[in-house]
């Protein structure tokens, strides 16, 4: 009998250690990145060589389990691995679980994702609630430049967690890379490594669908351009860490793909890999490069959602023409075209949606007899935010709407079909409303937006 125990013991203290040591090898995630009706994409990062999957199940009934594919991490592509759920219907919510090396891992916090509605043509849309924010400074400090750290409050993706949102859009600057990163696919995948690591963000990765963007800090150094010379290993690492729908859409390469959720159309795009240098002197300067303006130009029109968001790294509508706004630099031009491209088609409920700047403010270009046009700014997660910018001479900035500390942007859409409404609020690092903004879908003939805060 003493000896079945001591046998037992064995046995069990045995299956708690592989347990356990399967646990040592997840180095981040997972992470839900998009979702559609009928797939789901999981990301997840282990320490070295690893089997990873997905066990899934309705949240409503878990009788019925189905599987992933199984990945082999590996070092090449920094140990990470993208999973897709495809037995999935719409409109659900699905619990999810972590298999490294057949063993299941466990999280001190639910983990699930959801699928898109299928709601055309049957009712209303659905109410939508997402996030947005940019720029996060992860220190490490024998890296950094002297002094203190440029990070500060990571606590601020605990709040953001505590929202439960649908979605998070990462609008740039998702990670900083150095000065011993951006020149080595060693020291790059390093920066994405140790940025996703950190563990106050793995509750909101685990439970909200993520889609990124980026700008200059993880495409390459401060104010980078096309002629960054190692654009495709950042690139290739931007694969590697995030998982959206597609990286590049056609034939055109980048940091740039599309979504839909409800009746919102998103268009990521890529400002740094086409871009001309802020310093070359030239006449039609461009930003986005001719192919991927032309695929905004084309995708706007053919929108039929009723909000149309323009996802990108620096602002667009801010005109003060200071640090890489768009209308400087010899920007101006082409976001004169792409104004004029909106109000000649007449294009309603555009909404830029950029970041960048360490500030959040609103911008709203309101020209008579032309469809209004917002630039929603949501800067930044835990970067230094910016305390001089009240003077910045924007004349395009709604009163009242300039945030200068770290904060996060919840979008809300909800109401009728025709007559829905977005309601943006701006929260603090822990959470605390600091003020929000109304818009009313609009339609032919309806001129009228309405703030409060």
């Amino acid at each position: 009998m003493k000896s079945k125990i001591i046998l037992l013991s064995a046995i069990l203290f045995f299956q708690i250690n592989f347990a356990f040591s399967q646990k040592s090898v997840l180095q981040s995630g997972p992470m839900l990145g998009y979702s559609e009706m009928k797939e789901v994409m999981i990301w997840v990062q282990t320490k070295k060589t690893a089997n990873v999957k997905i066990q899934y199940y309705l949240k409503s009934d878990a009788s019925v389990k189905h599987w992933t594919n199984t990945i082999l991490t590996k070092k090449e592509d920094a140990y990470t691995a993208h999973l897709i759920a495809d037995e999935l219907e719409p409109g659900n919510v699905y619990n999810y679980d972590l298999y490294i090396n057949k063993k299941k891992i466990s999280f001190d916090y639910p983990t699930e994702f959801q699928t898109l509605k299928l709601w055309e043509w049957r009712t209303d849309p659905p109410e939508i609630n997402f996030m947005a924010g940019s720029g996060t400074y992860i220190n490490e400090e024998k890296y950094d430049r002297p002094g203190k750290g440029y990070g500060e409050s990571y606590s601020i993706f605990e709040s953001m967690a505590d929202k439960k949102p649908d979605f998070l859009l990462w609008l740039g600057d998702n990670v900083y890379l150095r000065e011993p990163d951006w020149n080595t696919k060693t020291g790059i995948n390093h920066r994405y490594t140790h940025s996703r690591s950190v563990k106050e963000m793995q509750r909101l990765l685990a439970n909200t669908h993520n889609y990124a963007i980026w700008d200059d800090h993880d495409f390459g150094p401060n104010n980078s351009d096309k002629g960054f010379w190692n654009k495709n290993a950042t690139l290739n690492a931007f694969k590697s860490f995030w998982a959206n729908p597609s990286y590049g859409v056609g034939d055109i390469k980048g940091a740039i793909t599309f979504f839909n959720w409800g009746d919102c159309d998103f268009f990521m795009l890529d400002n740094r890999y086409y871009r001309d240098p802020n310093d070359l002197v030239m006449d039609d300067k461009t930003m986005l490069g001719k192919e991927q303006l032309q695929w905004l130009k084309d995708a706007l029109v053919s929108s039929h959602a009723n909000f149309k968001f323009v996802v990108m790294g620096g602002q667009f509508l801010n005109t003060a023409g200071i640090f890489e706004v768009y209308s400087n630099y010899g920007f101006a031009k082409e976001r004169a075209d792409i104004i004029e491209f909106i109000n000649s088609q007449k294009i309603r409920n555009v909404i830029f949606v950029t970041g960048d700047r360490h500030l959040s403010e609103i911008d709203v270009l309101d020209r008579t007899y032309m469809p209004l046009i917002y630039d929603i700014t949501c800067s930044s997660f835990t970067s230094h935010a910016s305390s001089k910018m009240e003077a910045e001479k924007n004349s395009l900035r709604v009163d009242g709407t300039l945030i200068t500390e770290n904060n996060f942007t919840v979008f809300n859409v909800k109401g009728e079909r025709k007559s829905r409404v977005l309601t943006i609020t701006f929260y603090d690092r822990d959470g605390k409303k600091i003020l929000d903004y109304e818009i009313k879908n609009e339609k032919k003939g309806d001129r009228e937006y309405k703030r409060r805060h």
